[in-house]
């Protein structure tokens, strides 16, 4: 019997995903599981699949996308129950510039029959312009290559064609004052920023709204949340910080973000005023 062996930590990167998808490390799990329930060491399930110890945690641990022929045999080596074969067949490779945390919301995004955005850092990313996109990813700490920044301006303008391929899906924007005052990349980035934002607003199934500074109440104080309604009427949300996002579907949860964030959209300024604050700023800069 012939082991697959790579030599070398070098030799073994080419094989690796560098940006690992959801599907990839559960099929991982579920091999893993499988050897372990055979009582099978990675050693032993190596020799018995014919590819190297380090492949085969590669493979677990979601960082290698497994070829057919190892599918095949770790079926044959876990007992043949179609286990591997089937789940083999919905491994996708991983979104490059989309956080792992963001992937699978950026994919109810796509299907939502409604989308509603509060936030209070940046401009939500569906309405940044390529200029402010590439500000926000300047800013990444630690420092992104040039091809990961790429990457992820790509995959950010790439979900912004929503707003034009969905003509009937509503998207609801409210952000603070702040956020629109700020000059984050410069002044010309945030003038291009304003003017991408009224002609985005100006289409009907974009509604834009600011709460202003001089606002004495606001609902949304706990932070910036996301909010979606699925073709079937299930309603989800979803809430982001540093290093990490949640998606939320306890429908207590997020009913509550709901009335949060209705309630924030009758405090903050309605969509003509907010347009009017836009233009206002614009003609200062």
């Amino acid at each position: 019997m012939t082991i697959q062996i790579e030599p070398d930590d070098e030799s073994r990167e080419w094989g690796r995903e560098p940006d690992p998808s959801d599907s990839l490390r559960t099929f991982g799990a579920v091999v893993q599981a499988l050897r372990e329930h055979a009582g099978l060491s990675r050693v032993e399930f190596g020799e018995a699949v014919r590819y190297s110890k380090h492949t085969v945690e590669s493979v677990e641990l979601g960082r290698r996308m497994p070829d057919e022929a190892f599918v095949e045999r770790a079926e044959v080596a876990t007992g043949n129950t179609g286990a591997l074969r089937k789940s083999a067949k919905h491994i996708t490779r991983g979104k490059p510039g989309l956080a792992a945390w963001f992937r699978r919301w950026a994919n109810l995004e796509r299907r939502a029959v409604s989308l509603c955005t509060y936030e209070c850092r940046l401009v939500p990313g569906l309405l940044q312009s390529e200029a402010y996109v590439r500000a926000v990813f300047d800013n990444s700490i630690p420092l992104l290559t040039d091809e990961q920044l790429e990457a992820q301006a790509k995959a950010r303008l790439d979900r912004q064609r929503m707003l034009y391929e969905r003509p009937n899906v509503p998207f609801s924007f409210i952000v603070e004052e702040a956020v629109v005052r700020s000059r984050l990349g410069g002044v010309e980035v945030m003038r291009e920023q304003l003017d991408h934002i009224l002609s985005l607003s100006a289409r009907r199934n974009v509604t834009f709204q600011v709460v202003s500074l001089t606002a004495e109440v606001h609902a949304c104080l706990d932070g910036s949340v996301r909010l979606l309604e699925t073709p079937e009427g299930r309603r989800l949300a979803y809430s982001e910080g540093q290093q990490n996002g949640r998606l939320i579907s306890d429908p207590k949860e997020v009913h509550l973000l709901h009335q949060r964030y209705d309630t924030l959209r009758s405090q903050a300024l309605n969509p003509i005023e907010s347009r009017g604050l836009l233009e206002r700023l614009r003609g200062e800069l």
